[in-house]
């Protein structure tokens, strides 16, 4: 196995550590009978040789000893290793690492008989990478399918063949295979890997029925599949993580694949998900809900109807399908307006939900009334006030509020009692601040401008006038028309470096523009370029009084960062008129950065008319399947919402047309 290694000068190798003159020694320990020591070794190879998917030297010199490791049936855990051949050949992308483990593709070839079952399946992709000559490689998984026993073996057979398929399209014998197997007598779960399958390689080759048939193939998988208890009877952390996580992740796959390949048919989709939200088996039920989240974040489509079944798994005993149901709902906000009822139905079961204590840290507004509150339904109000009256305050609690808007009016007391009471000689001022002075602006409440004074002229110095809580502080002041209230203080703000905002509140004081232009002008020439936009919105703001600015504007719209560029075209037209200048620079950020589009499209909004030539743009957003921004996470939730923002506003462009 280690024959040959002794010779390579591992020292002059390098990896993503320096030397690489410690790799044969997690080489050799590989073949260690202790488990302790081979994961170790292990973990050093991916965390050198191939550190985040990178290839070195020292990782092409690897490539011969892990292939001769894979070989011998007596090195435990070849499984890991084929796995990390796979990683370094195919998914890094470096062709040099690829014709290195190419080079002893014969390797795999022998490991698709293995005995080891485990083996076999992290080999079929590797066949299909390495192994030269394609018509040998589909005759070798041909061959394989019908002397396979392992039902997993036999589902990663397919996924080769698909993939097999993909990168060799003339070789249509390998759509025959994955239509016959798409047929009976094979099981449900090999047929629907097989429509997959097929599905990503041949969209022609699938049956007119294919939704209705992957459901009903779904139900029958289901109901042979042994049964999990979903609770243990304990209550910990990582017990809480993985019931974010689909149990059946076999199922999950087959159906993520279908999904992926049916792509932009939006519709089919829907219909697959309604199949499997109405599914006799709750896993079947949790997979399907982390899809719908997968489709409410990518795509524009009718989601009324699955979200309504997201909801209805809300009533379970299941902790894992009902945590999972909250987690997605909680994105949505109004879009998850057809599972208010059932949200609102858990709220009141469940007081115990409100709020999450974690071990450490504050605790956090719980899943169901998060959900419920970014619905916008004021049913929320009773549950909210008794969670606002309690010793701590949620962190971020004000920031669902701010979903009720002029609704959360009857919590405004209370919020303007908890902005009262922030220590602001705390470091954890403007976290505490930030999501109540968002609540309050949404309520629309002028009277707490007592309270947000207070956070600009009662804070020591770098927590006040100079700390990051002044532009929020501002900011609301500003959005509720109390800035007349802060006129000496704005006015002291004008020299730091929250000039730009402070400059916009007093010109919604008092309409001065000869106190604020120079300053705004000041901002917009030599200001970093988030500070360079906001000047250029400020601008904006002022209209045809800040006509001396135009030139400045318009060499901003014709030169640096896209989003630069949108700010001060949206200026030049509040402030000129002329659309002229400015349509060129929407049309060429739109394109260029999706995220620019939606002050594009509010701004074309305000041109009226004027907007005709851009209608092309719009038309195409209105139609297009997918949305413009998506991403997983924390900030899917924001995506989804300025999405449907950027339609609303496109839908009154072309009205206003």
């Amino acid at each position: 196995m280690f024959t040959g290694i002794d010779e390579v000068d591992w020292a002059a190798l390098r990896h993503a550590h320096g030397s690489a003159e410690d790799v044969p020694g997690w080489l050799r320990s590989l073949a260690s009978e202790d488990v302790c020591e081979r994961q170790g070794a292990l973990d050093g190879l991916y965390g050198t040789v191939h550190h985040e998917g990178n290839v070195y030297d020292s990782t092409l010199a690897c490539v011969p000893f892990l292939c001769s490791l894979a070989a011998r049936d007596t090195v435990p855990d070849r499984v890991c290793i084929v796995d990390l051949l796979v990683s370094i050949g195919a998914e890094s992308g470096d062709a040099r690492a690829r014709e290195a483990v190419r080079a002893h593709g014969e390797v795999f070839v022998v490991l698709l008989g293995d005995p080891d079952a485990r083996v076999r399946r992290a080999a079929t992709g590797a066949v299909v990478r390495f192994v030269d000559g394609p018509a040998r490689v589909l005759d070798l998984l041909r061959r394989r399918i019908p002397a396979e026993r392992e039902d997993r073996v036999l589902l990663a057979l397919i996924q080769a063949v698909g993939l097999f398929a993909r990168r060799h399209p003339a070789h249509t014998a390998a759509l025959d295979v994955l239509t016959a197997q798409s047929a009976p007598p094979n099981g449900p779960g090999l047929r629907l890997a097989a429509l997959g399958q097929l599905a990503l390689a041949a969209p022609d080759r699938l049956p007119a029925d294919l939704v209705p048939a992957a459901v009903r193939l779904l139900r029958d998988r289901s109901a042979h599949r042994p049964r999990v208890p979903d609770h243990d009877g304990t209550d910990t952390l990582v017990r809480r993580i993985r019931r974010l996580r689909p149990s059946d992740e076999e199922g999950a796959q087959l159906l993520r694949t279908l999904h992926t390949a049916l792509g932009d048919r939006a519709a089919d989709r829907t219909v697959l998900l309604t199949g499997q939200l109405t599914s006799p088996d709750p896993m079947d039920r949790c997979n399907a809900v982390w899809m719908a989240a997968t489709l409410f974040r990518g795509w524009r489509t009718d989601c009324a109807r699955p979200v309504a079944l997201v909801g209805a798994q809300l009533d379970t005993d299941h902790e894992r399908l009902r945590d999972a149901a909250v987690s997605v709902l909680a994105e949505l906000s109004g879009l998850a307006a057809p599972a208010a009822d059932d949200l609102h139905a858990l709220v009141a079961a469940r007081p115990d939900l409100w709020t999450h204590r974690w071990e450490r840290g504050s605790p956090t507004l719980g899943g169901p009334l998060k959900a419920l509150t970014r619905t916008g339904d004021p049913r929320a109000l009773p549950f909210l006030a008794q969670v606002l009256a309690g010793a701590v305050v949620p962190a971020g609690l004000g920031f669902a509020i701010a979903h009720l808007g002029p609704a959360a009016a009857p919590l405004v007391p209370a919020l303007r009692f908890r902005l009262g009471r922030i220590p602001l000689d705390s470091p954890a001022a403007d976290t505490l601040a930030a999501p109540l002075l968002c609540a309050l602006k949404a309520a629309g409440d002028s009277d707490a401008a007592p309270e947000i004074l207070r956070l600009l002229s009662g804070a020591p110095d770098g927590l006040g006038a100079r700390g990051a809580l002044t532009a929020r502080a501002v900011q609301a002041l500003d959005a509720l028309g109390a800035a007349a209230q802060a006129v000496p203080v704005l006015r002291s703000l004008l020299h730091t470096r929250h000039a730009a905002v402070a400059a916009g509140a007093l010109w919604s004081a008092d309409g001065d523009a000869r106190a604020v232009l120079p300053v705004l002008l000041r901002e917009l020439t030599h200001g970093e370029p988030e500070v360079r936009r906001l000047a250029a919105r400020q601008l904006g703001r002022l209209g045809p009084a800040a006509r001396t600015a135009l030139p400045e504007l318009r060499r901003a719209a014709g030169a640096g960062p896209v989003r630069q560029r949108t700010s001060a075209a949206c200026a030049l037209w509040h402030i000129g008129g002329d659309p002229q200048p400015v349509l060129p620079v929407f049309r060429a950020a739109w394109s260029q950065s999706p995220r620019t589009r939606g002050p594009i499209a509010r701004c074309l909004a305000a041109l009226g008319p004027a907007a005709s030539p851009l209608r092309d743009l719009v038309t195409a957003e209105l139609a297009a399947p997918r949305r413009h921004t998506a991403r997983r996470g924390a900030y899917a939730g924001q995506d989804i919402a300025r999405d449907e923002a950027l339609l609303g506003s496109c839908r009154e462009v072309l009205a206003g047309l």
